[in-house]
């Protein structure tokens, strides 16, 4: 009986010691701070099983022909993802540096990922990750997955096809 209300007691002084860090201001939460690599892990962690968990729609059929591809190359260059991705040939933008945590290098990521989680992310986007909701903006469906499409192919698409694709 002793030990389970020690365990108590000891879970209450925790509680309110984080509640004091937190909401005390201790934790720093600027852009210039990286977070200790515990959040981060835990963050990463819990970003992809929530992609996975709520990204269900399959991409449709012939979603990722040569002509979405090329259609979703410009449609991610209009939509402003090379300011914070990048793209073959064309370096992000500067203030992309400042977000926390870093856009990632796209070709570094796609490979790991299945269209359904890509679609899902570029449709609802990623909360407190400066990843913003295409979706809530009114990008139709359509354009969403020739996104994807471009965005499957994007670890070898040459610099030269880009350019044409996107103008």
């Amino acid at each position: 009986m002793r030990l389970l209300a020690l365990i108590g007691f000891l879970a209450i002084v925790v509680g309110v010691a984080a509640l004091v860090f937190f909401f005390g201001g201790f934790f720093n939460v600027a852009a210039t701070n990286a977070e200790p690599p515990p959040v981060s892990w835990a963050l990463i962690k819990v970003r992809m099983a929530s992609v996975d968990r709520n990204a269900t729609e399959q991409p449709p059929s012939g979603f990722d022909t040569p002509e979405k591809v090329q259609a979703g190359a410009k449609a991610y260059m209009a939509r402003g993802c090379t300011n914070c991705h990048g793209g073959p040939g064309v370096e992000w933008q500067k203030f992309s540096e400042g977000l926390r945590p870093d856009p990632p290098d796209l070709k570094d990521v796609v490979p790991n990922r299945l269209p359904r989680h890509l679609f899902w992310v570029v449709k609802n986007g990623i909360n407190m990750t400066g990843m913003p909701s295409f979706g809530a903006t009114g990008v139709p469906d359509p354009e969403l997955w020739s996104i994807v499409a471009f965005l499957t192919k994007l670890p070898g698409v040459k610099e030269d096809d880009f350019k044409k694709w996107a103008q």
